[in-house]
């Protein structure tokens, strides 16, 4: 242990709907992409984009690529739908937080960066809403 290992550090950006779990991972300025995936890559049926297993098998597949590039520690940003769209992260957003740990980084912080209007733009749907 002659020479200390110098960490090189990265952001994960994890954007989980309803209906997909994105995973990228960028380096810290967030401009040059370093591994991306998302959960339909990983499963054949559609309504089973969004669940917790895509998301695992997706943070894998970025983790496995960071690694491969020498990232030691990487940042979390948890973003939902937001705007006029639910602001709670989908069913993939935890699976995809404990395969990137497990995945033997250092996390640095973990944020939630859904967008939340100020003021808001018209919700779809027209006046009466939707009509089932």
């Amino acid at each position: 242990m002659s020479e200390e290992q110098v960490e090189k550090w990265g952001i994960a950006h994890i954007y989980s709907s309803y209906n997909n779990t994105i995973v990228h991972m960028t380096d810290l300025t967030g401009a040059e992409t370093v591994a991306i995936s998302s959960g339909g890559v990983h499963v054949t049926a559609d309504r089973y984009e969004s669940s917790p297993f895509a998301a695992m098998k997706s943070s894998n597949a970025v983790v496995e690529a960071a690694k491969a590039k020498g990232f030691t520690a990487f940042h979390i940003r948890v973003r939902a739908v937001g705007g006029v769209g639910s602001r709670v992260p989908g069913p993939g957003a935890q699976a995809a937080i404990r395969a990137l740990a497990r995945g033997g980084f250092k996390i640095g912080r973990i944020d939630d960066v859904t967008p939340i209007p100020h003021d808001t733009t018209r919700k779809k749907g027209g006046k009466r809403g939707r009509r089932v």
